[in-house]
């Protein structure tokens, strides 16, 4: 994890000193006019999910959004996978290349809310699903659990209309808390090798915990559904 740290502060000082941080956040155009498309993209999303949100409202007399949280990558963060990845630093080559450059984050309540909700998205004719990952039927060694999807939504401009890539994460409450300190943990500085291995084992333990309750707290939902 330090390493990592190390060459991600590699990659940007590198990136600093070619004029690549410079170019992107001093203003290029193309750069500003390609955040900004992202941007329109994830209005979108999120939009279509606040739709379906009061329409299970009215239907079902439930909400099944908690929240939602939208992000753009920042150009250093863009700057470093692009050199990760070992791909030139363009605008053109950040649109073709990377699905995640903007993002929407959907909590959820219940484990058959993301699922509902993401059949209702992808099922919509101007939406376009690219790649699914379920990380809740198959959690990553960590136990991050997640429903992770990137689709291709239309933005409609002055004089024309955009295909634009957005990733889209669905999780319940219960694996966004899970996910938040996973995260901080990930970041964390001068942390020894043996205390990091002894939380990560913690983490895991916990994100077992964390799946069952909310799969105990579906089967509940469940029974009160059938009692009404």
């Amino acid at each position: 994890m330090k390493l990592l740290r190390h060459f991600e502060k590699q990659h940007i000082k590198r990136a600093v000193e070619s004029g690549l941080l410079a170019k992107l956040q001093k203003g290029a155009m193309p750069f500003r006019k390609l955040m900004s498309y992202y941007k329109c993209a994830m209005m979108e999303i999120e939009t279509k999910f606040r739709v379906l949100n009061e329409e299970f409202s009215l239907r079902y007399a439930q909400n099944p959004i908690e929240s939602i949280r939208t992000r753009l990558k920042s150009p250093e963060s863009l700057i470093m996978k692009m050199t990760n990845l070992g791909l030139p630093v363009t605008v053109e080559s950040i649109e073709s290349n990377l699905h995640d450059v903007a993002g929407v984050r959907v909590i959820c309540s219940f484990i058959q809310d993301i699922y509902s909700l993401a059949e209702c998205l992808i099922g919509q004719d101007d939406v376009e699903l690219i790649e699914q990952k379920d990380y809740i039927k198959n959690p990553k060694p960590s136990g991050y659990r997640s429903l992770h999807l990137i689709v291709r939504v239309p933005i409609f401009l002055e004089n024309e209309k955009r295909l634009m890539k957005v990733e889209v994460q669905l999780r319940t409450i219960a694996m966004d808390f899970w996910a938040s300190l996973e995260h901080k943990l990930r970041y964390k500085k001068n942390i020894s090798p043996e205390i990091l291995r002894e939380l990560e084992g913690e983490l895991e333990d916990c994100s077992n915990h964390i799946s069952a309750i909310d799969f105990r707290m579906q089967e509940i939902k469940n029974r009160i559904s059938e009692l009404k």
